[in-house]
Order: structure tokens, then C-alpha cells, then sequence
């Protein structure tokens, strides 16, 4: 018995009926697009009305202006970014210009610290040690607010537009300011993570522990020698490299 075809009229139903889930799916996806936009909506009005009536706290506690600025991160607002319905940024909107004009004062400071201290450290130094400069050249003044690691950062992060020459990377546990264009590699970063449990590294423990020929360890650490990231002790009995940071403390 020979089987019938689907006819013309099976078809036009069936686009019909997979137009209208189409229909429908959009209609759904713009119904939850609304929702969110109306909830984030809300989210930004209480945080304005949170931060005007914190305003002090803000200005002057640096714990607190960390928890605030995390709280503005988990809705996606910047508060050193400006848009195109701002006339500046949510920091400046919210809370006159003088939290804004403290991270692009701070900014300027990071920068003085970070090629003051370049020859040294070759352009890499630790977020604690920048804002421990920074401390200190503020009591020796006999002034000045208090600053966390979170604001050093912050401060950092608004030099973005002016070009890729500071940025923050994570070395280990702890964060470093690269004050200089070239990227570490991933042979580089690893090193100077090692460097973090005793301040410094030998041939042989590099060899030992990360299981690198002799070729690969010379080349990493003498890139990170010419570059003036680590300091060379030849007095101990296997040549030292150290890191900057580490020695400055001891």
C-alpha cells in the first residue's frame, strides 16, 4: 500500500506553529530582559540612597569605602567610570567630588612610588608595599587619609584609559603592581611566585621542584635579572636570586 505524503496543508500549519513558538520565546526572553532591567534599576536607587546616607563613612573609612565599592561591583556599576547619561562618575555623582578626587590623587602617588622605586624592583612592586610608601610619607607630612590595599588598586585601575603602563597582576597570594609595558611570561610569573616562600631561589631549586632543564632555568632567570626583577647574591654558596620586595624587609 503506498504511504501518502504530508500535504500542503500539514506544512503550513507546522511554519505556523513554529512562528508562534518563536513569537512566543521572544516575547518571554524580552518579559525577563524588563524584569531584570527594572530590578537593576532598583538595586542602583538604593545603592545611591545607601551611599548619600553613608556618605561620611565612605570618605573616611577605608574599610567601608572596600565593602561599598564591592557592593557597586556585584550589580556592575563602576564607581569611577563615567557614562554618557553622568555628567562624572557614580563616586562623584553620589558623593560630591571628593572621593573621586581622592583615587586620581592617590593614582598620582602609586605612580611617584612605582618609578621612584623602579630601578630596584624593575618595575614590579606589591600592592602592601606601595600603599606602606604611601603611609609613610603621609605621617612624615603629619597628615593624610587612610588608605587600604583595595584602594591601591582601585587607584591603579583608574589609569586604565590613560594606557596599558600600570596594571595589577597576581603573583602567589598577593597582588603587584607592573609599572612597565612588557608582560611577564608564564616561565617569569611562576619564578617569582616561587620566590614567595623564602624570598629567593637557586638553580637547583628550580630544577628540583619545578623539574626544568638546566637551559630553561638559566634563560628565565636571566631575562628576569636583565629586566631588574630579581637581585643576584653571589656570596652564598649557590648563586641567590632575590626578590626586591623581600629583601626591603628584611
Amino acid at each position: 500500500m503506498q504511504r501518502r505524503g504530508v500535504g500542503l496543508g500539514a506544512l503550513t500549519r507546522n511554519a505556523q506553529s513554529a512562528q508562534q513558538y518563536q513569537s512566543h520565546g521572544t516575547q518571554i526572553q524580552k518579559q525577563h530582559i524588563d524584569e531584570l532591567t527594572t530590578q537593576l534599576s532598583v538595586f542602583q536607587a538604593a545603592l545611591g540612597q545607601f551611599a548619600r546616607t553613608h556618605a561620611k563613612d565612605i570618605r573616611s573609612n577605608p574599610e567601608f569605602r572596600a565593602e561599598f565599592a564591592r557592593m557597586c561591583a556585584a550589580i556592575g556599576v563602576d564607581p569611577l567610570a563615567s557614562s554618557s547619561n553622568r555628567k562624572g562618575s557614580f563616586w562623584a555623582e553620589m558623593l560630591g567630588g571628593s572621593v573621586n578626587d581622592f583615587y586620581f590623587e592617590l593614582a598620582v602617588r602609586v605612580v611617584e612610588v612605582c618609578r621612584n622605586s623602579r630601578e630596584e624592583n624593575g618595575g614590579l612592586i606589591a600592592v602592601s608595599e606601595v600603599r606602606q610608601k604611601i603611609k609613610m610619607q603621609n605621617e612624615s607630612v603629619g597628615g593624610g587619609a587612610d588608605i587600604s590595599e583595595d584602594d591601591v588598586v582601585r587607584a591603579v585601575k583608574a589609569l586604565g584609559p590613560l594606557g596599558p603602563g600600570f596594571a595589577v597582576v597576581e603573583i602567589g597570594q598577593r597582588q603587584w603592581i607592573r609599572s612597565v609595558p612588557k608582560e611577564l611570561n608564564t616561565d617569569q610569573a611562576m619564578v617569582l611566585e616561587a620566590m614567595q616562600v623564602l624570598g629567593f631561589v637557586t638553580h637547583s631549586m628550580l630544577q628540583a621542584n619545578l623539574g626544568w632543564d638546566h637551559v630553561r632555568v638559566q634563560t628565565v632567570l636571566e631575562d628576569l635579572v636583565s629586566d631588574s626583577l630579581v637581585w643576584i647574591d653571589t656570596q652564598a654558596e649557590e648563586t641567590e636570586y632575590w626578590t626586591p620586595s623581600f629583601m626591603g624587609n628584611i
